[in-house]
């Protein structure tokens, strides 16, 4: 059958048994638990987040930082959503590559893509997530549809490479620490009383004194005041503090760390994608391998990575000083992948065929999920809101989680009993084809969750 240019058929909406119905679960289980590891963002102020000394906490609040935070669960469900990310940027351009001929296929990748770089600014700028991913996303996954026809092989090559420029990236930022704190000393050990410093030997040492003293608990406890009154004032405080970070996160960031690190994981599902993998169709034994050797190497690896902050009790200085390798990508690469074989397991298994029925919906509307979880956040944290920011525990913060998994697993499966799309999944598809959606889903077609 040839190719057809037809508007209507390019963008008829896949039917429910097109549908590859595990990675909607996984994407599912991914969306909440991106929640799960962004919600110290929400509510607290980012010189809390990862440095456990600026306030007093008890061993309970100690243990949900270590196990959702930087010890088990860091950067895993970001690294699965990114995997899914690559493979779904495969499906949509494969299908598309059925319906039509020339190059009609990749403009409406590339528009769709210019599109959530769109969202992208909207979520940074507007709904105000200084974390988000959308506007990363837009981007890699433009660089890596040009990688799509490669093999798995070279696909795991491209996914080797991403995760060793991420590694020098890392360790050339501890290094020019070290230098700064090595050249400071030096210049701090000169007699003034009797050399004068150089206009370069000036700079060295203020450079050198300005990290120690960013370093120190009464500065850091200050930064941490200062955040947390902007994000409870006005809007125009917390428009202020937040674009400023999400800027630097679009620019600086984009360009300098997060293109590998999304890369990685993108370069990796679409790999998996290719092998059946992602889709659950390996052997089970596969997935246990990957559930083994990642967890059992990658959780004392994190582990490691987490001492050494507590032992110099996260004095940025001291741990510049006395760290000698930087491996942060290479501890979330290895148990990301080892939590994603475990999740696999439990779908092999078929005891929790359950949960994933249930998650489904949530995973079809990730997107909107996905931007409703920053409205209801902001809502209840930020000072325009609730104003909670900085007020709870950080144990107390997954009650939030809770609630907005709640709400969002049942409206989810409510939603797409009468519709085929989430909201935002409406809209983009729509602007992606510059055509309007059927929204409303007939009777005669089976809901996700059936």
């Amino acid at each position: 059958m040839q190719p057809t240019t037809s508007g209507q058929s390019i963008a008829a909406p896949i039917s429910q048994s097109e549908r590859i119905l595990v990675i909607d679960s996984l994407r599912g289980i991914a969306i909440l638990g991106i929640l799960l590891m962004n919600i110290p963002g929400f509510g607290l102020a980012p010189t809390a987040i990862s440095d456990f000394s600026v306030q007093p906490q008890g061993k309970l609040n100690y243990y949900f930082w270590y196990v959702f935070g930087p010890g088990v669960f860091e950067g895993t469900q970001r690294a699965i959503f990114s995997m899914l990310f690559g493979a779904g940027m495969y499906i949509f351009t494969t299908r598309l590559e059925k319906r039509v001929s020339g190059m009609l296929s990749a403009e409406l990748f590339i528009r769709r893509q210019l599109w959530l770089l769109v969202f992208g600014v909207f979520h940074a700028y507007i709904l105000l997530w200084y974390w988000d991913v959308l506007y990363h996303y837009a981007i890699c996954g433009i660089i890596v549809f040009a990688f799509r026809r490669m093999s798995p092989k070279k696909l795991f090559i491209a996914a080797g490479v991403a995760l060793l420029m991420m590694t020098v990236v890392e360790n050339k930022n501890l290094y020019r620490d070290k230098n700064t704190i090595r050249k400071g000393e030096i210049v701090a050990a000169i007699d003034t009383t009797t050399t004068k410093l150089t206009d370069k030997q000036t700079e060295q040492l203020a450079a050198y004194e300005g990290m120690k003293k960013r370093s120190e608990p009464e500065e850091k406890k200050k930064r941490m005041k200062k955040q947390e009154e902007a994000i409870t004032g006005s809007y125009a405080e917390l428009y202020k503090e937040r674009s400023k970070m999400a800027e630097e996160g679009e620019t600086y960031g984009m360009y300098y760390w997060a293109i590998w690190d999304v890369t990685l994981f993108m370069f990796l599902g679409l790999a998996f994608f290719k092998l059946k993998i992602l889709q659950g169709e390996a052997k089970t034994k596969v997935y246990a391998w990957m559930a083994v050797i990642g967890l059992g190497i990658g959780l004392p690896l994190s582990y490691m990575f987490v001492r050494n902050d507590v032992n110099y009790n996260f004095n940025h200085f001291e741990i510049v000083r006395n760290k000698a390798f930087e491996f942060y990508e290479i501890q979330r690469f290895v148990h990301s992948i080892g939590l994603f074989g475990l999740i696999m397991l439990l779908y092999k298994s078929g005891w929790f065929k359950w949960l994933f029925k249930l998650l489904r919906p949530v995973g079809q509307m990730a997107f909107t999920n996905y931007l409703t979880q920053s409205i209801m956040c902001g809502i209840f944290f930020y000072g325009i809101g609730f104003g909670y920011f900085g007020k709870l525990e950080y144990h107390q913060l997954f009650y939030v989680v809770g609630t907005v998994w709640i709400i969002q697993i049942i409206w989810s499966n409510i939603w797409l009993k009468y519709f085929r799309f989430g909201p935002m999944e409406w809209v983009w598809r729509s602007l992606t084809y510059w055509q309007k959606q059927p929204m409303r889903r007939p009777k005669k077609e089976e809901p996700p969750s059936a």
